[in-house]
């Protein structure tokens, strides 16, 4: 049985909750063994290992990223963040339902917190999601922020 188009969508909401509640090993077990978290510093950019980029994590630096925010050690978790995603209705771009493969597009603004000081962002999340074992998975996350070319400060927590 393949995901109804409500399926990928509730699947794009959860993700983003999950990490807006810090859930971070079930958003964690989203994501394919071969999958990439990826934040472009370019519009436009089409190729992460030639060119800079924010973000170009695979799994198993997800992980560390995880591990170090749970870190008592973690100096720029003293106070911890805090974020919120606010997301439009994502959107389905494409569907191969034969090959199990899924594309949806997500507008979203992001806040993240840390004590006094706050960041707000403007993007956009495109999932590329597989159908695998009976459920839905991340095989490449990719979020374009709307001034991804600007001096920006640290991203603490996942867009």
């Amino acid at each position: 049985m393949n995901p109804s188009e409500q399926d990928l969508i509730g699947f794009v909401v959860r993700e983003a909750r999950l990490i807006d509640e810090q859930r971070f090993d079930e958003w964690y077990e989203l994501f394919t063994d071969d999958a990439y978290y990826w934040v472009p510093v370019a519009p436009g950019q089409t190729d992460p290992l030639s060119h800079n980029s924010i973000a170009y994590e695979d799994k198993l630096l997800l992980q560390l990223r995880i591990e170090r925010l749970r870190s008592p050690l973690a100096y720029s978790q003293k106070p911890p963040s805090r974020c919120l995603h606010v997301l439009q209705t994502p959107e389905v771009e494409k569907s191969d339902p034969e090959k199990g493969e899924y594309l949806t597009r997500t507008p979203f603004m992001y806040t993240e917190t840390k004590g006094d000081d706050s960041q707000r962002y403007a993007a956009t999340a495109w999932h590329t999601l597989v159908w695998k074992e009976g459920r839905l998975r991340i095989r490449l996350k990719r979020v374009e922020l709307l001034n991804s070319e600007a001096a920006l400060p640290s991203i603490q927590l996942f867009l």
